[in-house]
């Protein structure tokens, strides 16, 4: 059976810094695996050479059966089908949740407005954020603004999604629902690979 991700001798160095060294992973489809470490131990290194937003020197990625990391490989496609989600939230701040959640599958998966609006809005309402899906995000507390990051990057219904540290810049009381949501992917069977250095959490 092809794994969903399979990573196999991946280097990577920042100038005389090997961050990187020979690493391989595989991850089942359905599979949740959570990378444990220090912070700066490449954790969130690895992911952001997952979803193609580092380059590697050396070794493949392979996602599905595809070598991804084929210089000949379009790397707005693959992106498509990695969802990945940041600690620092990256909401648009000048849109609202809808409009932020609703970007992606309509300018790069050409979903229409009315198709996106009505998953995006479902999606919110899942993960109890239907009533803040007009609100700007400065309006949301840090665990809302998290969990519409999720929400996000699942709305690009994608095949994997990579989760980096997205608990660590949360206070203690609102890691928790953020938690339930991760929690609820997984019993779901979403294929996740998740960056944290909090070991109750990868439990």
């Amino acid at each position: 059976m092809t794994a969903a991700l399979a990573i196999e001798g991946l280097h990577k160095s920042f100038g005389a810094l090997e961050v990187l060294r020979g690493i391989d992973l595989e991850l089942a489809e359905h599979e949740v695996v959570c990378l444990i470490g220090a912070s700066g131990s490449g954790k969130s290194t690895l992911l952001r050479c997952v979803n193609l937003l580092e380059p590697i020197e050396a070794g493949r990625i392979v996602l599905h059966g595809e070598e991804i990391t084929d210089p000949r490989v379009d790397v707005n496609a693959v992106r498509k089908r990695i969802g990945i989600v940041f600690q620092a939230f990256n909401l648009f701040p000048h849109m609202s949740v809808l409009d932020n959640v609703t970007l992606g599958p309509r300018k790069a998966l050409r979903i229409p407005r009315g198709d996106a609006s009505a998953r995006a809005t479902e999606l919110l309402a899942r993960f109890g954020l239907a009533d803040k899906r007009d609100e700007y995000p400065d309006r949301l507390s840090g665990g809302q603004q998290q969990r519409a990051a999720i929400v996000r990057a699942l709305a690009m219904q994608p095949e994997l999604l990579l989760l980096d540290e997205v608990t660590s810049a949360l206070d203690p009381e609102l890691v928790a629902e953020v938690l339930e949501v991760i929690r609820e992917l997984a019993a779901e069977g979403m294929t996740m690979l998740i960056a944290t250095h909090e070991m109750g959490f990868a439990r």
